[in-house]
């Protein structure tokens, strides 16, 4: 039985998915972890990151959506190499982490122009990078996973209901304050 091609937008939705998902889990994660209000509150990281109860903030998984559908075109035009082998989350981590971590156009931290551009310490560049190392690494998984199982209804169920609840939540809270 030969499987089938996966479509724009059966990648492509699974990207905005997987990427909103993804994206705000580790980020919750990682603002517990790395205490990101008071991270962020530093003189260093105030200069160009907003605070922590800044409503644009709250709003960013909401936003998410956008970077997942770019991403997702671009897995599409890559899907005969992301999407055949057993390795093709791997290739899709590595295409994520050369070309969308290190090697950004802008001196973003942790990035090959933000290490020598910007005058974030080190250890804030190498905390940052562990979440963004940690999120694409899922996303790369996750998607992969979707587009390439044989029985998705569970995973898909799952994931939309993450997907909701990731987008209700700062919405509503949003709308109460």
């Amino acid at each position: 039985m030969q499987q089938r091609r996966p479509t724009f937008w059966g990648i492509t939705l699974k990207a905005i998915v997987a990427h909103t998902v993804t994206y705000t889990a580790v980020g919750l994660v990682a603002f517990t972890l790395f205490d990101y209000s008071a991270r962020f509150a530093d003189s260093t990281m105030s200069a160009f990151m907003r605070q922590t109860s800044d409503p644009l903030v709250t709003a960013g998984p909401l936003f998410q959506p956008i970077r997942g559908l770019l991403l997702g075109i671009v897995f599409y035009l890559l899907r005969e190499v992301l999407f055949r082998g057993r390795d093709g989350w791997l290739r899709m981590w590595i295409m994520l982490v050369f070309v969308g971590i290190f090697s950004t156009f802008g001196p973003a931290p942790g990035s090959i122009e933000g290490f020598i551009y910007t005058t974030v310490p080190l250890k804030g560049q190498l905390a940052g990078l562990s979440e963004v190392l940690l999120q694409s690494l899922l996303l790369s998984v996750v998607t992969y996973r979707w587009v390439t199982a044989r029985n998705k209804r569970l995973l898909s169920w799952v994931l939309g209901v993450l997907f909701f609840v990731v987008l209700f939540l700062p919405a509503l809270g949003l709308l109460l304050t």
